[in-house]
């Protein structure tokens, strides 16, 4: 079969290496696909040239997936609506995050096929094969389909449990030397920086994460060790963001990744998602040896009670000590703060802006945006308990409609109250980091000036 894996365009600059979508396009090639990736955001390419492209070439199949966020979202519409005014359209395959917790909904407004539900590379294997086959799709675990006016939602499938087993994202289909580009922290103008996964899933369930896997699987230290090399040796990657949800499940994880690092012999740079519980002076130097440069921290809020009704297993002792380290250690860290959750105020709020004020070592900007009820967490459901959501259509068409909006507002401030509390909390961030900056190129102008400093190469934005 002929496959047409679609890549969106958020108009970022640089965009992230898509992930997802590599191995998919991986899984359907292994399985005897011919695979072709539209990169509509390397290209900027309008969602009419879709059509165009679709009606120009022949594909058994088109598949896109999504995360759930409003622009992704809105962004779907568009391609969907491309898809289907093509006069040769395919079987038309959602996929990802976005539509996973709510398919029937996502079939019904984009008007496509089938949705595969959760992790990708077994259901959508098995959905060519019944396509090839014209066997029903009734017996494709993990499957939504339209079947005539009717949505019909087979048997989840498993999480993948050998995810050793998968072959690693098809980087030969994609333009790496312009996803490489991308930047992250303390990354200079000669890194090259790719994501990589080190495991799938998390041990933890906060109440406003929409990951439907429950637990965690890691990939074997072996594994990550060839993926790293083959990044490194076909595309000259030399620092690898860790993408998962979460490389420091546990002080040992973090141990072990590290020192098979340093036992490769590889120089590379790197970073990941930690948790602030699991850190210690020794794992953090040791991470520091290995080449870790920067940990992106889920602290979500600086307050006991907030973080308890997150389901956060985290307090703010434990916070505060774990960044301190950190940052001793030479490692950068990355503070994510969110408002809005059952609980906050603004005295919680500027709890957590006092803190990103004290700690910031200028290595990110850093703002505090809402929470979201995405689809599939429970703070969803808790909020169409509550009344204060009816359902996913009311979610996507009239609540999320910005990230750094408020959708639903879970505090005893009224809407525009909380709205003109982030205001002052970010335009404090926001001074913050700017002042740094205007800081740090006085700075250099006076070493250049001042001390004939000859390595200066200009006032320009990196």
């Amino acid at each position: 079969m002929k496959v047409l894996l679609v890549v969106y365009d958020n108009y970022s600059y640089i965009h992230w290496f898509p992930q997802g979508t590599a191995y998919i396009a991986a899984a359907l090639r292994g399985c005897g696909c011919e695979v072709t990736i539209y990169h509509e955001d390397l290209h900027h390419y309008p969602s009419s040239a879709l059509t165009d492209f679709l009606d120009q070439n022949e594909f058994d199949m088109v598949g896109v997936g999504v995360i759930a966020g409003y622009y992704q979202y809105r962004k779907l519409l568009e391609i969907a609506e491309a898809i289907n005014r093509s006069r040769k359209r395919p079987f038309f395959v959602l996929g990802g995050h976005g539509p996973s917790p709510e398919p029937e909904y996502f079939l019904r407004r984009t008007q496509a096929d089938a949705a595969v539900i959760g992790e990708g590379e077994e259901t959508v294997v098995e959905l060519v094969r019944q396509l090839a086959a014209r066997a029903p799709l009734s017996e494709v675990k993990g499957l939504a389909y339209r079947d005539g006016d009717q949505v019909r939602v087979n048997e989840r499938r498993a999480p993948i449990e050998e995810i050793d087993a998968l072959p690693h994202p098809a980087y030969d289909l994609f333009p790496i030397e312009y996803y490489r580009l991308i930047r992250n922290a303390h990354a200079v103008n000669g890194d090259f920086v790719m994501p990589l996964l080190s495991g799938r899933g998390c041990p933890f369930e906060c109440i406003f994460c929409y990951r439907m896997e429950k637990g965690i699987r890691l990939r074997s230290t072996e594994g990550i060790l060839e993926e790293i090399r083959l990044l490194n040796r076909d595309y000259g990657i030399n620092y690898i963001n860790f993408s998962d949800e979460l490389l420091i499940s546990s002080a040992a994880r973090a141990a072990e990744v590290s020192e098979a690092i340093l036992a490769s012999g590889l120089n590379i740079k790197w970073a990941c998602q930690g948790r602030l519980n699991f850190v210690s002076a020794d794992l953090l130097a040791l991470m520091k040896r290995a080449g870790c440069v920067f940990i992106n921290y889920g602290i979500e809020a600086l307050d006991d009670e907030v973080l308890k009704r997150m389901n956060k297993c985290l307090n703010t002792a434990q916070i505060v000590k774990g960044i301190e380290l950190t940052l001793a250690s030479g490692i950068s860290p990355g503070f994510n703060i969110i408002f809005g959750n059952p609980g906050d105020s603004v005295e919680t709020l500027n709890k957590g802006v006092d803190f990103l004020l004290k700690y910031d070592d200028g290595a990110q900007l850093r703002t505090i945006r809402p929470v979201t009820p995405y689809p599939g967490s429970p703070l969803y459901y808790q909020a169409i308990e509550q009344g204060l959501l009816r359902d996913c259509e009311d979610f996507y068409e009239h609540k999320h409609v910005n990230s750094d909006l408020l959708s639903v507002n879970f505090t005893e401030l009224s809407d525009d109250e909380f709205h003109q509390a982030l205001l002052v909390a970010n335009r404090r961030l926001l001074d913050n980091y700017y002042s740094r900056a205007l800081q740090q190129a006085v700075g250099q102008a006076e070493r250049l000036y001042l001390q004939a400093d000859s390595s200066f190469r200009g006032f320009r934005q990196t």
